[in-house]
């Protein structure tokens, strides 16, 4: 397993220099976002080039949710996304990271009343799999299905909620993105529910419990690398976090140590 990471407000701005600072920071990877590898892609790919340092996935940097309200948002939104994972093609990605939605509506906070049906949330999301299975097809990359805790989202909140919509619409470019931290509050256990969608699982994100930096709070990160490795995940752990302490770059790098030290 190797260990990537998104953005930070202090990495550096300037994409090549920030391709130097993740390679000598001992990173293996980059996931970017969506609309900066699309607009920028002939910069990243010399970047590429000159560090080796691999862009692993896009996340974020589209404009519609795949379960969004609004179908023109939705559409618009599909578009960009095929678009990124044509980008991603040519860098070499493995895919696009996408949830159903993030922050649209909660049943856990007032009004607690969808404006759409779950049988609407159901068809709008898997509309948009379908459509995106197909490009993810035609680009020979994978779309990653990401489960968020229930107060960011309503619609997909544990790995078995994906595995359905892959499943039952019998996608094939369509895995499974495990986000420890939305684990924490969804799942009855990490490790087990990791093992139990071990086949499906494509790619993991890392923060701790209050989703700070990982080795800031109670996850126990080497018992649940160790069920990774059981089960043969091979792919990326990407750090997706905020970041605490008097020295955000310090103390992000301290995170990526320790998460080193809990993979061996």
């Amino acid at each position: 397993m190797k260990i990537g990471t998104q953005n930070q407000a202090f990495f550096p701005e300037n994409i090549r220099e920030k391709f130097h600072y993740l390679k000598e920071a001992g990173f293996d990877g980059f996931e970017i976002d969506g609309k900066l590898l699309v607009d920028h892609l002939e910069e990243i790919k010399e970047a590429i080039s000159e560090t080796g340092l691999p862009v692993t996935t896009a996340c974020g940097g589209y404009s519609g949710w795949i379960g969004d309200f609004i179908e023109e948002r939705r559409l618009n939104g599909l578009a960009e996304m095929k678009q990124i994972l044509k980008a991603l093609q040519e860098v070499g990605g493995n895919g696009i990271v996408v949830p159903a939605a993030w922050g649209m509506f909660t049943y856990r906070l007032p009004p607690m009343v969808s404006p759409r049906s779950q049988s609407g949330d159901w068809k709008a999301v898997s509309d948009s799999l379908l459509y995106l299975d197909k490009a993810a097809e035609e680009t020979a990359t994978t779309v990653f299905l990401e489960p968020l805790n229930r107060y960011q989202d309503h619609m997909i909140n544990t790995l078995a909620d994906a595995r359905r919509y892959i499943e039952e619409n019998n996608l094939k470019n369509v895995k499974i993105i495990a986000d420890f931290y939305h684990m924490n509050i969804e799942e009855d256990g990490i490790s087990e529910a990791l093992h139990l969608q071990r086949d499906l699982i494509g790619h993991i994100h890392l923060a701790d419990n209050h989703r700070f930096q990982p080795g800031s709070g109670s996850i126990d990160f080497k018992k649940h690398f160790n069920q990774l490795k059981k089960d043969g995940y091979d792919g990326f752990l990407t750090i997706e976090c905020r970041v605490r302490g008097n020295d955000p770059e310090g103390e992000y790098k301290k995170a990526l140590h320790q998460l080193k030290e809990a993979l061996v």
